[in-house]
């Protein structure tokens, strides 16, 4: 499979059924030539508009249920790793 072909998946979160996103980088072991994680953009804000966007969700590869035509399942038990700025602005 190539990078591309993951990016043009969708990435869903099947604890809660949320969409994150789409598959934006990969982060690789190269002395184990494996993939650790995969990473999607987390925009907090409306479509990215205003004030640009959030943090990355690094998924860790172990964390992936099942990679299919269209999407990646994937188990995220924390919901905090998706909150990025939204839980900055709450603890001010």
């Amino acid at each position: 499979m190539k990078i591309s072909d993951f990016q043009t998946k969708d990435v869903i979160n099947i604890v809660d059924g949320r969409k994150l996103g789409q598959v934006s980088d990969l982060e690789l072991d190269l002395r184990q030539g494996r993939i650790d994680s995969i990473v999607v953009p987390n925009y907090t804000k409306f479509f990215g508009l205003f004030g640009g966007g959030g943090t990355d969700v690094v998924i860790p590869w172990r964390n992936i249920v099942k990679i299919g035509t269209d999407v990646v399942l994937v188990r995220m038990d924390d919901a905090k790793a998706f909150r990025g700025d939204e839980d900055e602005a709450q603890a001010r």
